[in-house]
């Protein structure tokens, strides 16, 4: 079991007024604060397992040609993946108590981490507009079910999209951005309370659809494909690589969460009721509503916004869509606002403070005008296929110098230091190692991603990424191990014990 108050006091002792402005503010600085408990950590696996985007692979996998024991198999396999991955990312944040961009300081250096926060601070650009995109899309449903007269509204469209999309997504932007702006305290009530109420909508509707139809049409296969073996088998590994890429980003910056987490015994309790059951039975609660929708509207319908819409009652639709509309706001922040938020605070952290960098992604995402992005199917492939390119490296050389270099020691005082003194300061506030690997690793990734006979392996774009990157990284650093009897550590955040 962790040691919790040695790692809280070690924090907790912590002067910050000697860290450099450069690299600290009151975001950034390790957190006193660390009264996250494992329902939190599954509520926030609950907010990113239940969406709109989460439905429709879930929904998909279906529809691969495989038996139903498979395709459960495959899901299983893959959030058991991302459990371990979310275990291992968690551990030095919340031994730290700094989020992801602080922790990337120690493998690439404490200004070279700009250079990971960036990234994923701009791939979150675009994912925040097109959920913002989607929930408004779910609210213009409700506004048309209960005032058709708004309809006319819709007909001219400016930038791509029409008066009443601009109107809805503009309630959406700002609702978003009222929640983000209270603070990690309204987050982590707000989604302690949109996971849970996804599940009560999820459910009264896969509860409609059997008395409208019947258990006895509602079939676990909802392919009439006939696949060799060897077929089966790909499909397989595609169906868990998937599962692993669509989580990549969360999981990426996940630290932004657990330096919170009371100890590493309630991130892992949290993680494993927030992945592997909850997204096993979120999968069979989807196949149950989209098999249904087959035998009761005579189509496949993927699209969970459309399903409520054909229910009967209003006030059904009303709640349901509603319903819908939280569940994205709760996945929008934790995936695409907090992270960036973090990331461009710490490129300057005197002068954008986490609310800053937040809504500098939220004012960026309108810009790229996401739903222009979101129409065209062969970009969104793109676009996936890219995020992994970029996240399976970055993800790899980070475990690989937290676990195989630096042995799980980290060093608080030198995550703050900006002079050649901090152990972090390697060449001039870079680390020229992680640059060599990460370079490399995201162009092959690129490569993979964009030669059309290599179509069907980008689909494992981040699991290539993360072992290029973790073993270009660990070769070029081999000479940097830290032994148990090496150099010792000031301001160390001891490893908890398992």
């Amino acid at each position: 079991m962790p040691n919790n108050h040695q790692v809280a006091d070690s924090i907790g002792s912590i002067d910050h007024s000697h860290y450099s402005p450069k690299l600290c503010n009151q975001d950034l600085a390790p957190t006193r604060q660390q009264d996250w408990s494992w329902y939190n950590i599954f509520s926030f696996w609950m907010s990113d397992v239940h969406s709109m985007g989460g439905y429709v692979v879930a929904a998909s996998f279906f529809t691969l040609g495989l038996a139903s024991w498979q395709v459960l198999l495959c899901l299983l396999l893959g959030i058991c993946i991302v459990q371990i991955c979310a275990n291992l990312v968690a551990k030095p944040s919340q031994m730290a108590g700094v989020p992801y961009a602080v922790i990337c300081r120690q493998a690439f250096g404490v200004f070279g981490a700009n250079i990971p926060a960036v990234i994923r601070g701009l791939i979150a650009f675009a994912w925040y507009g097109i959920q913002t995109y989607l929930a408004a899309n779910a609210l213009m449903l409700v506004l048309l079910k209960f005032a058709p007269s708004l309809q006319p509204l819709t007909q001219s469209h400016w930038l791509g999209l029409s008066a009443l999309g601009w109107i809805c997504f503009g309630v959406m932007w700002v609702l978003q951005a009222m929640v983000f702006w209270h603070g990690m305290s309204a987050i982590k009530k707000f989604i302690d309370f949109a996971g849970p109420a996804v599940y009560v909508v999820m459910l009264a509707l896969a509860g409609w659809i059997l008395f409208q139809t019947g258990f006895g049409n509602i079939s676990f296969t909802l392919s009439s494909k006939s696949l060799t073996t060897g077929q089966q088998a790909w499909e397989m590994l595609t169906a868990v690589a998937l599962v692993v890429s669509y989580f990549s980003g969360p999981l990426l910056n996940f630290g932004d969460f657990s330096r919170y987490g009371k100890s590493m015994d309630e991130i892992h309790r949290g993680n494993r009721w927030g992945l592997p059951f909850n997204f096993l039975l979120f999968s069979i609660v989807t196949v149950v509503i989209v098999s249904g929708t087959q035998s009761l509207f005579g189509q496949m319908i993927t699209d969970p916004i459309e399903t409520v819409s054909r229910v009967g009652s209003s006030v059904a639709v009303a709640l349901g869509l509603l319903t819908m509309i939280i569940a994205t706001i709760g996945i929008n922040i934790v995936a695409n606002f907090v992270s960036p938020a973090f990331d461009f605070s710490n490129c300057s952290p005197q002068k954008i403070s986490f609310r800053t960098g937040g809504m500098i992604a939220a004012v960026g995402s309108v810009l790229l005008t996401p739903w222009n992005l979101f129409q065209s199917p062969e970009l969104i492939h793109y676009t996936l296929d890219v995020l992994g390119a970029f996240i399976g490296p970055l993800f790899g050389i980070l475990i690989a110098d937290f676990y195989l270099i630096k042995r799980s020691k980290i060093s608080v005082d030198d995550l703050f230091n900006a002079t050649p003194s901090g152990r972090y300061w390697y060449n001039n506030g870079f680390n020229p190692k992680a640059i060599m690997a990460l370079v490399p690793a995201v162009l092959i990734g690129l490569a993979i991603s964009f030669t059309p006979s290599l179509h069907q392996v980008a689909n494992f774009s981040w699991f290539i990424g993360v072992f290029l990157g973790a073993g270009c990284y660990r070769y070029l650093a081999r000479r940097d191990i830290v032994t148990r009897t090496g150099m010792s550590y000031a301001g160390l955040a001891p490893a908890p014990k398992e």
